[in-house]
């Protein structure tokens, strides 16, 4: 068995294409996938890690009761991660920084905004080379805050959080569940499995960003929200048997080390969640892609995912 440690880094067109962000760089060098880090064992360790990063149960209850403004701000956050073209892990990654800092402190600050853009310029140091800056999230809140506050914001969530920042989040069980799934799933005529997985993962990081800006799935740990996402978009991609899709569920549930009625209850939730965004966007005046959406609804009762995030409207 020959092992190489070579490390193949490749500039795909994603990649250029989350470059042209404002303040971005031109391009983002990404490793291949390594087998090697995959499988059971690294998953083991994720849903280990996992129970450490969950907030407290007074502040789910708390947020259950009056989600508004938790939503709005997972959502603005979302919208400027999205314009800005960052990486698909610091939305998520940004918005459980929040959660966890508002689930020790209990309070809001003045200017929360300034709080979801202290989580973001976190997480984008975290997970990206070429980190958002703080002039960019400044203007991305029309300057509501100077730099320096923001800095200063960035300091007191360090603080809060004793630095420990590297939360586990559904975007890192996804790739490890997609992968188990491929070693057991058949091929599909005329797709080739890269493409499947694409599309996969493409779908699946659109409905976990949904679950993230709901606040109905605050309690749910990282790899369950990651598993019924996948499994809603393997359901909705509808090129997989009965049969097929049955036996992957049940994957799914023993991955995430859960029951498999848990796993289909959440499954049904975010496909329900699914069809409220898509009618409510639908409703206040459809755009092109919307509309195409809808006349799939229609063919369809169960709603197909959407190809992008910011085709459903949060």
């Amino acid at each position: 068995m020959s092992v190489s440690l070579w490390c193949e880094e490749v500039e795909d067109d994603q990649s250029q294409v989350q470059g042209q962000g404002p303040n971005r760089g031109s391009s983002q060098l990404r490793a291949a996938w390594d087998p090697t880090v995959s499988g059971h064992r690294v998953i083991l360790r994720l849903l280990h890690v996992e129970e450490r990063y969950m907030p407290s149960m007074l502040y789910i209850t708390l947020i259950q009761r009056d989600p508004e403004r938790r939503e709005e701000l997972a959502k603005w956050a979302m919208e400027v991660c999205c314009a800005i073209g960052s990486d698909e892990t610091v939305f998520p990654l940004s918005v459980s920084l929040m959660d966890r800092f508002l689930s020790a402190t209990l309070s809001v600050p003045v200017s929360p905004y300034c709080l979801a853009a202290g989580c973001i310029l976190i997480a984008s140091k975290l997970t990206e080379c070429d980190n958002i800056t703080a002039d960019t999230l400044c203007a991305a809140a029309d300057y509501s805050f100077p730099p320096s506050t923001l800095r200063e914001m960035e300091r007191v969530i360090l603080a809060t959080l004793r630095w420990d920042t590297a939360a586990v989040t559904p975007q890192d069980f996804l790739p490890h569940f997609l992968a188990s799934v491929e070693q057991r799933g058949d091929g599909d005529g005329g797709e080739s499995s890269e493409e499947r997985l694409s599309t996969l993962r493409r779908h699946s990081d659109t409905l976990a960003a949904m679950c993230v800006c709901d606040s109905r799935f605050l309690g749910a740990p990282p790899s369950l929200v990651a598993a019924a996402s996948l499994n809603c978009a393997l359901r909705g991609l509808g090129n997989q048997g009965p049969s097929q899709l049955a036996h992957m569920s049940e994957e799914l549930a023993e991955l995430c080390q859960t029951e498999l009625a848990v796993l289909q209850c959440y499954s049904d939730m975010i496909e329900y969640g699914l069809h409220q965004r898509l009618r409510s966007g639908l409703q206040q005046g459809p755009t092109e892609k919307e509309a195409e959406v809808e006349e799939e609804l229609e063919e369809d009762e169960r709603a197909g995912t959407p190809t992008d995030m910011r085709e459903i409207d949060f």
